[in-house]
């Protein structure tokens, strides 16, 4: 008996979002960061690109782009917006 198409490894199908679909996303999963992709990536997260944005870009997982960012000190929060502190009370 032939398997259910969502029970099929490799199967898009149950899965969120075409990136997790397609596994041409994950072929830099793993590999070591260059200079110049580090650089990128600063000057991506100096413009206030979104992190998925970046990740398109950079070819590599959100999560690498986001620990890549922490372990380099790189902020990827956005300059624009003030802290949720500094509202005036009404």
């Amino acid at each position: 008996m032939a398997k259910k198409s969502w029970q099929r490894p490799g199967s898009p199908i149950g899965r969120k979002g075409a990136r997790k679909a397609n596994p041409k996303y994950r072929t830099r999963s793993g590999e070591a960061w260059e200079r110049n992709e580090v650089k990128e990536l600063k000057a991506l997260a100096k413009q206030n690109t979104p992190t998925g944005v970046i990740s398109l870009k950079l070819q590599r997982p959100e999560g690498a782009i986001r620990s890549k960012a922490q372990r380099e000190g790189i902020s990827l929060r956005p300059t624009n917006r003030s802290p949720y502190s500094r509202r005036k009370a009404s």
